[in-house]
């Protein structure tokens, strides 16, 4: 079977489990010594919508006068129940232990509170000790004009948006966007959508400055000879109304697709809707693979919602070998594999 050896910052080797290729005549085994090395893979590792709470940590004066005031109700009559710690812990520690990056497209924290930037840093720290980490935030991480105008999510995990492409990416509130890792075979791009909204939306926008670097960005040769693997929080691909879009999804979605248009293959992952979902987006130049990760902490009896991770394995020819999702079994609290559902349009 194939297992991905880390190395090289997170670039992996795709190669035969080391007791069945012992199993081989020795004939095969020199050939595959000779070819293995050719056959170069990635494990990609997918999480979103953490929502790290502490509700005894809440500080009052900070949510009492503004939309906080909205979020924390929501905290004590749903999420405090539907969102649980240990299975978070779970699902991180799965997902470093198989991954060779993980990434997190957004919400990580609930309120943007500073304490809850604090301890989801925290736990991403943990999981970087063991494999490479990227987050883009969602809207629940630029809660309001004051965390956007402050930068509280750049302060906090500017680290995890290092790019390997510096010059290309625009200095925006919430970060250096587009950031881009080069990693083997496949170009991270990571984009932020989160902006502070008004109670009760929770639209998304990229912007026009950044979808123009994101341009920039699909134009660079290290980029068009890998995969690209685009991040970002709220949905791209949308067929509920416009006006349910502008309330809680991405308002520039179609501008997004536009650009994405001119891709023949890769990956565009978001969270946000708390639902695994795969579906397809033609282009005139072929077809991308459009996925959703449910929440990595999501309580829940659906299986397809239940907290869990996604692993995507793609190969350096840009072969997208597996996808699969890793979902909390709440009767012993272990993963279990599990297909993600195909749908004709991701929301």
């Amino acid at each position: 079977m194939l297992a991905p050896a880390r190395a090289d910052g997170g670039r992996a080797g795709a190669m035969l489990d080391r007791h069945a290729r012992d199993a081989l005549p020795g004939g095969v085994q020199n050939v595959l010594a000779g070819t293995e090395t050719l056959i170069r893979m990635i494990r990609i590792a997918h999480v979103s919508d953490l929502h790290v709470l502490s509700r005894t940590a809440a500080e009052w004066r900070r949510i009492v006068f503004n939309k906080r005031l909205t979020g924390y109700a929501n905290l004590i009559l749903h999420r405090g129940r539907v969102h649980r710690r240990e299975y978070l812990l779970a699902v991180l520690s799965d997902a470093a232990k198989q991954a060779d990056h993980l990434v997190v497209t957004g919400d990580v924290t609930n309120l943007s509170l500073e304490h809850e930037y604090e301890e989801a840093a925290a736990l991403l720290d943990e999981v970087a000790r063991r494999t490479e980490v990227t987050v883009v935030p969602g809207n629940h991480d630029i809660y309001l004009p004051s965390t956007h105008r402050d930068r509280r999510f750049p302060h906090h995990f500017d680290r995890f948006v290092q790019s390997d492409l510096p010059t290309l990416a625009r200095d925006l509130p919430a970060g250096r966007f587009p950031c881009v890792k080069l990693r083997g075979g496949v170009a991270i791009i990571a984009l932020s959508s989160g902006v502070p909204r008004p109670p009760f939306i929770a639209a998304g926008y990229l912007g026009h400055e950044q979808l123009e670097a994101l341009n920039a960005v699909l134009d660079h040769p290290e980029v068009q000879r890998r995969t690209p693997i685009v991040l970002v929080h709220h949905p791209p691909v949308d067929t509920r109304s416009r006006l349910v879009q502008l309330r809680d999804g991405l308002v520039d979605a179609a501008a997004l697709r536009g650009i994405l248009g001119r891709l023949a293959h890769g990956l565009v992952l978001f969270g946000h809707l708390h639902v695994r979902v795969r579906c397809r987006l033609r282009t005139p130049a072929g077809m991308l693979d459009v996925i959703g990760a449910s929440g990595a902490a999501r309580d829940h009896p659906d299986p397809s919602v239940r907290a869990g991770f996604n692993s995507y394995e793609i190969q350096d020819d840009g072969t997208l070998v597996t996808v699969e999702a890793h979902v909390i079994d709440p009767q012993t609290g272990n993963l279990q594999t599990m297909a993600i559902a195909d749908v004709p349009g991701c929301v």
